[in-house]
């Protein structure tokens, strides 16, 4: 074959890709846009199938709304965790109320004591659990969800990080959406705040992850979510063994868990696509530390057992090295140089349609100018990330995994 043919292949493959990537992310904005049909928000209230169902419990014929345990695993966040527990205290009223479990991850800093001095002050429960004291447990986050769901009292448990910041009216959304009997697991929204372009194309990113979590759990399809900020049932992380089948890798104790429920209960999970309920947490300050995050949520792609979110990481992959390879290809005198634009201009088209709708309700709608300065970024970011991930290795936390 002659190097003109297997260039002309490629170019065909190329513009197949820029195609296909457009019409998912097509799908995925009309997704967005149409919440799950048995599931309309109102007013921060549920609208399921013909009956309303109010978050205080009050109504004809409808249930109080269900109780948290709110889960907290932390690893050194003396400096973050007082924030946290404000924004906790100012929570609107929820028919039940909650209680705050906190587990200690063999901290080295002052952790243990501020969760103490918070609990004599607190209006709501709060218990700390220290892996440290508990023999035979594990370290890392898996083992600290996995010891505070044993230990919870509510039938939902509501995860966040020591490091956000959550609404007032945070579990409030929850409970609205979690009355519905249908609903073993809803996966919420989360915002980076910060400041400067590193900052920013990060938000930018996590938004577009945030969005395609929302679309593909709308379809049922689910590919990912944040275990900063999602609740299940119980009852739900018992009958799919909880996060049995995947112990040995650190990561990935939300979309496992997200993927043996939806398997288990198809159509009980729920993205809450409600402005009360999204989450914050700042954004790595420098770009070694953010590589480190990355590789860390890499690290647990090759162990899905879900085709949906495999077939997507490999066609986001592949849309973001059509222009560096067309580049390539159109230097090398293989590919006519209107071809290049046309298909960045398609892959650019895709992300703009889509995360329009999803940066307005982020409200963050001027992200939108740096959509094309992160699809020129993407591909040899992406690339890295994803062969680092592979190879498994990262430090997080203060600790080499």
């Amino acid at each position: 074959m002659s190097s003109f043919s297997w260039m002309s292949g490629l170019l065909g493959i190329q513009v197949l890709i820029a195609g296909v990537y457009l019409w998912q992310m097509l799908q995925y904005r009309t997704a967005w846009r149409k919440p799950h049909p048995r599931t309309l928000l109102v007013g921060g209230g549920v609208r399921s199938g013909t009956a309303d169902v109010f978050p205080n419990g009050e109504g004809p014929g409808m249930r109080s709304a269900p109780a948290f345990s709110i889960l907290i695993a932390a690893r050194n966040e003396a400096e973050n965790l007082p924030n946290l527990l404000a924004d906790l205290r100012q929570q609107l009223p929820v028919t039940g109320g909650f209680e705050v479990i906190i587990v200690d991850d063999h901290s080295t800093d002052g952790t243990a004591a501020v969760v103490q001095a918070a609990a004599r002050q607190l209006p709501f429960p709060v218990r700390l659990l220290q892996l440290a004291e508990l023999p035979g447990t594990r370290t890392g986050k898996k083992a600290a969800v996995e010891t505070a769901v044993q230990a919870a009292h509510a039938p939902w448990v509501l995860l966040t990080d020591a490091d956000c910041r959550v609404p007032a009216g945070w579990v409030l959304a929850y409970a609205a959406l979690a009355a519905d009997a249908t609903v073993q697991f809803i996966s919420g929204p989360m915002l980076l705040t910060g400041s400067g372009w590193l900052a920013t194309l990060q938000g930018l990113e996590l938004a577009g992850l945030v969005g395609v979590g929302a679309a593909s759990i709308s379809l049922q399809r689910p590919t990912m979510c944040n275990g900063a900020n999602l609740a299940y049932r119980r009852t739900a992380f018992a009958a799919v063994d909880g996060f049995r089948g995947n112990e040995a890798v650190p990561s990935g104790d939300d979309e496992f868990l997200l993927h043996k429920i939806q398997a288990k209960f198809p159509d009980g999970v729920r993205f809450l696509q409600e402005e009360q309920a999204i989450v914050s947490t700042a954004a790595q300050p420098t770009l070694r530390q953010l590589l480190w995050q990355r590789v860390r949520w890499a690290s647990k792609w090759r162990h899905y057992q879900a085709a949906a979110p495999q077939r997507l990481a490999v066609l986001v992959l592949l849309a973001n090295l059509t222009f560096p390879i067309g580049l390539g290809l159109w230097l090398a005198g293989g590919w006519p140089g209107w071809l290049v634009p046309l298909t960045w201009a398609l892959k650019l088209t895709a992300d703009v349609l889509f995360l329009r709708p999803v940066l307005r309700f982020l409200g963050q709608s001027r992200w939108l100018w740096w959509v094309p300065v992160l699809q020129l970024a993407y591909a040899p970011y992406a690339l890295a990330t994803g062969l680092l991930g592979l190879r498994g290795g990262y430090v997080w936390k203060g600790r080499q995994v």
